[in-house]
């Protein structure tokens, strides 16, 4: 015994050594990767960060340039279509610019004004001109005959209609009438929502001033208006076209060769370092999730011996707790001491399940025992009224009904004794209902018939025998008017996976709590088998989701249906 606990104390400190020398290894190269990495990424972010802020702020900004100018452009070379239209008859004009309208959603109105800046003519999409135009914001009177593009402003000669738009005008003279000014308002949103949506860096932005440094359009323009923010309109006047850094801010300005519009990139210095410092940061975490990875490898092994097997014995424990009856326990592998305790506790399992699979079976032999007691029961009132109904049809001479009668009375005695056996066929069963009806019948002075409607597929399944029975007692007992001629009806068909007998009848109806009492109710009233019993029976033999369901409405009638699985006779030890 001494030289094996001598054995298990190397064991010890050999694992406990060799994890220290993994601790010290990992630190190691956690420490050199991080050394390497931050080195190598400090080195490139020094050389390459002020090039690259300042490259991606004129190629942005110079995009946006690009972008505005072409669609001035365009819209100058439409202007000048309009010009020319203007000289064409009336109805070649107005046929052009509707289809000019049409074509392009951006274009809002042309508008004509005389010099005095009188509205001569419209051309819209079909918008309401306001009786009296106070001030028109989309007539600026011309002093030369160059092409003028306004500021962004709200059209204001619509009725219910202020669409935001920039003002393209140009003086057009005519043979032998006064000149006279051609207006197009083209709206502002699509050139408003390109500059949104253009960034430099997390909060760089662009937007557009004149050479005055007044602004034309800023994405931040409310926050402007309500003083929240502020440019250096008066500095950024005075700058050329190129970049230009003051307190730790890029511009970048480009101007637009067709008007007076410049395009101003703002960017942030410290913002675009940052974004350098978390590439770095991101360079540096790969390096530590690669060390990472080869602790977890090397920690993988250690677990195999320490930690793992202690948590799966522990997760099983946990799964036992939840699952004792369907656990399955496999052994848990490692240390010397995690085998015993693995090995003691699938014992202690085993064990443990073999106490609850007896007093399970007790208790299922037990309810068996007392529901055979139950089942083998006669009912005492139907059996002496039975008697006394065929002594009183021998007495006045009826011994045809009464031999009938007697001979329904031995089968349906024989059918239930079934030689001790609990589950008979579908066939059985529906005959021992038959002789209990005829029976019935006779003493009922036939104030009711009954009709059978069965699948003959299912004759062959097995089930609960005295099944049928009670519910059609019930339907004689709770649900038949005897003032009245009742109509029993008994099916029996498949449906799915399961065998169904139904028992239906025209009677009184239940309400749905005396449907929920008779499934609660042991036995009936009188002594016979209750349909409680019949429901607790078929449970037991063949699981939950079978048993007795009852739906019913007063004045209406009561249906009863028993649901089973499908058994074959050939299929089930008797």
């Amino acid at each position: 015994m001494k030289s094996s606990k001598t054995g298990k104390e190397k064991r010890i400190k050999r694992n406990m050594s060799l994890s220290a020398v993994m601790t010290y290894v990992v630190v190691c190269l956690v420490l050199v990767a991080c050394i390497v990495g931050v080195a190598v990424f400090a080195g490139m972010y020094r050389n390459s960060v002020e090039q690259n802020a300042i490259t991606n702020s004129d190629q942005v900004v110079s995009q946006v340039k690009n972008m505005i100018t072409n669609y001035i452009d365009d819209m100058s070379e439409i202007m000048e279509m309009v010009r020319i239209n203007m000289d064409e008859s009336e109805e070649v004009r107005n046929d052009f610019f509707k289809n000019l309208l049409h074509i392009r959603k951006d274009v809002e109105a042309i508008t004509v004004h005389s010099m005095n800046g009188e509205l001569a003519a419209c051309w819209s999409r079909g918008y309401t001109l306001k009786d009296h135009i106070r001030s028109n914001l989309s007539y600026t009177k011309l002093d030369s005959d160059e092409l003028f593009i306004s500021a962004p402003h709200v059209q204001n000669i619509f009725k219910d209609y202020y669409p935001w738009v920039v003002t393209f005008s140009e003086k057009v003279e005519s043979d032998g009438s006064e000149s006279k000014q051609v207006s197009m308002d083209i709206r502002f949103a699509n050139i408003a929502a390109y500059v949104d949506t253009v960034g430099i860096g997390t909060h760089g932005y662009c937007y557009i001033a004149d050479k005055e440094g007044n602004i034309v359009y800023h994405p931040q323009q409310q926050l402007i208006y309500a003083g929240l923010k502020e440019e250096q309109s008066e500095n950024i006047r005075n700058y050329e076209d190129g970049t230009h850094t003051e307190d730790g801010i890029i511009y970048t300005i480009r101007s637009l060769d067709n008007c007076d519009w410049r395009i101003i990139g703002v960017s942030y210095v410290d913002e675009l370092i940052e974004s350098k410092v978390a590439g770095m940061i991101r360079a540096v975490l790969f390096v530590a999730v690669m060390v990472i990875l080869a602790t977890a490898l090397s920690g993988s092994i250690l677990a195999k011996s320490f930690s793992r097997p202690a948590k799966q014995l522990a997760a099983a424990m946990r799964r036992f707790v939840r699952e004792a009856e369907s656990f399955e326990f496999y052994p848990v592998k490692g240390t010397e001491e995690i085998v015993a305790l693995s090995d003691s506790f699938g014992q202690m399992v085993l064990q443990i399940q073999e106490l609850m699979e007896k007093v399970r079976n007790e208790e299922i032999t037990l309810r068996k025992t007392e529901l055979s007691a139950l089942q083998a029961q006669i009912n005492p009132h139907f059996l002496y009224n039975t008697l006394d109904s065929v002594a009183w049809m021998c007495e006045v001479g009826r011994t045809n009904e009464a031999i009938e009668m007697v001979n329904a009375l031995a089968r349906l005695f024989r059918i239930s004794i079934s030689k001790g056996h609990e589950l008979i066929t579908v066939d059985q069963e529906l005959q021992h209902a038959e002789c209990y009806l005829k029976i019935q019948k006779f003493r009922y002075k036939n104030q009711f018939n009954y009709t059978f409607k069965v699948d003959e597929r299912c004759r062959g399944y097995l089930c609960n025998k005295i099944s049928l029975q009670p519910l059609i007692e019930n339907c004689l007992v709770h649900g038949l008017d005897v003032s009245e001629e009742g109509e029993i009806l008994i099916e029996v068909y498949e449906k799915d996976d399961e065998i169904v007998m139904a028992v239906s009848d025209n009677g009184v109806g239940m309400t749905e709590e005396q449907c929920e009492e008779i499934l609660k109710k042991d036995v009936h009233k009188k002594g016979g088998i209750g349909i409680k019993n019949v429901n607790d029976r078929v449970k037991i033999y063949f699981g939950e989701r079978y048993g007795v369901t009852i739906t019913s409405e007063l004045d209406e009638g009561t249906r009863m249906e028993l649901h089973m699985p499908k058994i074959m006779e050939d299929d089930y030890e008797m």
